[in-house]
């Protein structure tokens, strides 16, 4: 049996680069994999808000709107865990939804009312700040490559 109670170094390893190596492909030099969990969450809450704040029949076309928009986050965000290399660039596209969730009230809505303006304002200036810190994030990896 092996003895175990030591530590030991592991600099004297004798895979030690390719260990190191094998860390950074498999990571991809992620450093927003924090992020990917807040926006899916975004994009569960957008998708039932809905049902959450009971205005599924006084704005019937925001429900689906953001319903939506907010599988399109939850997508987005998977595809950022999933396949980071390929989907950050689509960073900003999220800070595009947030944008859009902000002013939507008024224009798919009808006469909304201020709890669904301030729950979309709120969703949209997270979705916006979260969409802007993967973005800088991949922006910063793709400089270090």
């Amino acid at each position: 049996m092996a003895d175990v109670s030591r530590a030991r170094d592991i600099t004297s390893h004798p895979d030690l680069s390719e260990m190191r190596a094998r860390y950074d492909r498999v990571l991809g030099g992620r450093d927003v994999a924090l992020v990917d969990g807040p926006v899916f969450l975004l994009g569960l809450y957008c998708a039932v808000s809905p049902w959450i704040l009971h205005y599924t029949t006084s704005q019937p076309a925001l429900v689906t709107h953001n319903l939506v928009i907010g599988i399109a986050i939850a997508l987005l965000a998977l595809g950022f865990t999933g396949t980071p290399e390929r989907m950050y660039g689509l960073s900003w596209a999220i800070c595009a939804i947030g944008a859009w969730l902000i002013i939507s009230p008024w224009i798919v809505g009808t006469s909304p009312d201020a709890g669904v303006v301030v729950n979309n304002i709120i969703m949209g200036a997270l979705a916006v700040v979260l969409g802007a810190v993967c973005a800088a994030t991949a922006a910063k990896t793709t400089s270090r490559a």
